[in-house]
């Protein structure tokens, strides 16, 4: 059969269901450059907003898997396991709990993307760390996972078309697609070929997945494509109402991922981290260790140290700092009420540390801090936030997607659970 792309987008703007072969011809020609950006981004749209069905998204994510190389780790000597996260404002679990779990005995491949919206990305986080090269052959890799136990990298040769695409979604409002999401994660996970898989599927006003439905949704979609690949799938529904940790931005999350990694850190992170951790290790069958321990005896920052400084990282050098800071001050006291966390990610975006185009460099120091987090005591002209950018001149559209984003009130409320639920 022959395709082409108007007729698909066509079909799909009319609600039809796209046929397999369809969708292997299509992600095949527009990962070699057949089918033009523009065409894909209409698609995209089209898909945005008629959705696929489970038969559809099994097998758009199969031809993105088909797209590049499978990995196999079952000769590693270690059982392999890996977590994704769908993607938080202040999300930095990724760098302690790989340490975690390599100190534990697992191997951890994880390829990792870039920021996506509004929300970061763990490999623009690591590049702000001297020296951190994100990009690894297959033979490199193998050996640091034999010695090292992790090892955080750019998808590369797996699922290249996700690559491209994961691009076009970030430019082209097309982020927030529950096929879309679940096709992306999974093609590069099940790719990268870990024995079992953990996923933090976010909920809440900083989450892709606004409601418990909606994410609950994702999350059994997901471990159902994992199941289906043979991979064992768990997912967390955790929550994302409010940012994770005390710091959102490249530099920032990873001086505060290293503080946890040293026993401290803030304790949802902490909380998060150890979570996951147990989940991983359950899966691998390594449950009959404590990853608690691991952060209170400096073994999961030895497995940190290990994998930076096998990726040519330098944690000596400092960090990358903001050139700017400009600091909001609480203009009554109380307690500090809810903190939206979409309002945090766009300003942490607006100050530099995402990007509007693909390509765009990143502002490594860019970001935001949170002096007071929801519950605690406020009072008047004490820090609330710190802004910090390179270029003072986002410090304007920065405030403003901030305003409102924020409240001081009378007394506490309850905090939301951190972990809502699991599938299965």
């Amino acid at each position: 059969m022959t395709f082409d792309a108007p007729t698909l987008i066509a079909a799909k703007r009319d609600g039809h269901r796209l046929p397999d072969a369809a969708i292997d011809w299509l992600i095949e020609a527009y990962t070699r450059g057949t089918v033009a950006e523009e065409q894909m981004s209409a698609l995209l749209m089209a898909i945005f907003l008629r959705g696929m069905d489970a038969a559809e998204t099994a097998r758009w994510t199969a031809a993105m898997i088909a797209s590049g190389e499978r990995m196999n780790w079952r000769d590693l000597g270690r059982p392999t396991v890996d977590k994704h996260s769908t993607g938080g404002v202040g999300d930095k679990i990724t760098l302690p709990l790989v340490a975690v779990v390599a100190a534990c005995g697992a191997a951890v491949p994880q390829a990792s993307g870039r920021g996506l919206g509004h929300t970061g990305g763990t490999l623009d986080k690591l590049e702000s760390i001297a020296g951190f090269d994100a990009t690894l052959s297959t033979a490199r890799l193998r050996e640091q996972l034999a010695e090292v136990g992790a090892a955080i990298f750019a998808a590369g040769a797996l699922a290249p078309a996700d690559a491209k695409l994961y691009a076009l979604r970030d430019i082209t409002a097309t982020v927030e697609s529950l096929p879309l999401i679940a096709s992306s994660v999974m093609s590069k996970k099940l790719a990268e070929g870990a024995q079992a898989l953990v996923l933090d599927v976010k909920v809440g006003s900083g989450a892709f997945m606004k409601s418990a439905a909606q994410a609950r949704e994702l999350a059994q979609l997901m471990v159902e494509l994992g199941a289906a690949h043979g991979v064992p799938t768990r997912a967390l529904l955790t929550d994302m109402n409010t940012p994770l940790g005390a710091t959102v931005g490249n530099a920032l999350e990873v001086a505060e991922a290293l503080e946890v990694l040293a026993g401290g850190g803030p304790d949802d992170v902490v909380a998060l981290t150890v979570t996951l951790a147990t989940e991983m290790l359950a899966l691998a069958g390594l449950d009959n260790h404590d990853p608690a321990a691991t952060l209170a005896d400096g073994t999961a920052m030895d497995a940190f140290t290990a994998m930076i400084a096998a990726q040519g990282g330098d944690l000596s050098a400092p960090l990358p700092v903001a050139a700017c800071t400009e600091t909001i001050t609480a203009p009554a006291g109380g307690t500090m009420g809810e903190i939206d966390a979409m309002a945090v990610g766009m300003t942490a975006w607006r100050l530099g540390a995402g990007r509007s185009r693909p390509g765009e460099r990143v502002q490594g120091g860019a970001g935001v801090r949170i002096h007071r987090r929801p519950g605690e005591p406020v009072s008047a002209g004490e820090p609330l936030f710190t802004l910090h950018t390179d270029t003072p001149e986002r410090f304007g559209p920065a405030h403003a997607e901030l305003d409102g984003g924020w409240h001081i009130v009378d007394s506490p409320a309850s905090p939301p659970p951190l972990i809502i639920g699991a599938i299965p």
